[in-house]
């Protein structure tokens, strides 16, 4: 009986998507999956790809999402030769990411752990884990187990006054702790603390609960963020149950 509600609502989660439109039969072009920042501007949107390169949709109309920046996966067909950076290309389907900022430590863990919450979650090593951008993207894995509870996630800053650059991921699952393990995304927008590193790169240090004890990773950022627009593995979709 749970095997088959949790398959029910994988199938209603799948179909809870943001945005998609099927690319052409008649294009031979390859399709990509890439992890972008959807960077609004005026009526349209670019996606940064990387350090260097942005793409620009000519079909922005199926992203609803386009007026806040956020972290994506898209899958996209070239359209025109890159220039300047620049490289024209029609989605063929675009899920946003959970997109949230890091938060301040309360002064004490007790009070953190009242207030984030302290259950397990695990960092999968995966290619959508990764620090761009500004932005630290993370694979989750965890434990989901009843219908439409909300399992919320903070990046917790300022945990050790001796260390600026250890954060503290923290998972607070609302009293589900017993089910099956899941994956989900979500990335944390980090620019306001990266402006505060003098230098170009910041290694910052995670902590988190992990469900085989206390585990750290170090992240390298590179802090010259391009926030400049220019004119015109087997993931579960359980994204809309993560905050």
């Amino acid at each position: 009986m749970k095997k088959n509600v949790i398959f029910k609502l994988f199938v209603a989660f799948v179909a809870m998507t943001l945005a998609f439109t099927a690319c052409k039969d008649d294009d031979a072009l390859p399709i990509h999956t890439a992890l972008v920042t959807v960077k609004p501007m005026q009526n349209t949107f670019v996606m940064q790809l990387d350090d260097t390169t942005q793409l620009i949709p000519d079909n922005p109309s199926v992203c609803h999402f386009r007026d806040k920046q956020v972290r994506a996966l898209v899958a996209y067909q070239n359209r025109h030769k890159e220039a300047n950076g620049q490289r024209f290309v029609t989605i063929c389907r675009i899920d946003s990411i959970r997109t949230k900022s890091y938060e301040p430590s309360l002064g004490t863990k007790e009070a953190d752990i009242k207030a984030y919450g302290n259950d397990p979650i695990d960092i999968m090593r995966s290619w959508v884990t990764v620090a761009e951008d500004g932005y630290l993207t993370l694979c989750l894995r965890t434990v989901w187990g009843q219908p439409g509870v909300v399992h919320y996630m903070h990046l917790v800053s300022g945990v050790d006054e001796s260390n600026p650059y250890l954060l503290e991921l923290r998972h607070n699952a609302n009293g589900d702790i017993i089910g099956y393990p899941h994956n989900c995304l979500i990335a944390f927008d980090l620019r306001e603390l990266l402006k505060q590193v003098p230098s170009k790169e910041a290694k910052f240090t995670i902590r988190w609960n992990s469900s085989v004890g206390t585990r750290t990773h170090d992240f390298v950022f590179n802090t010259q963020i391009n926030d400049e627009v220019g004119s015109t593995d087997d993931l579960l979709d359980y994204n809309d149950y993560v905050q």
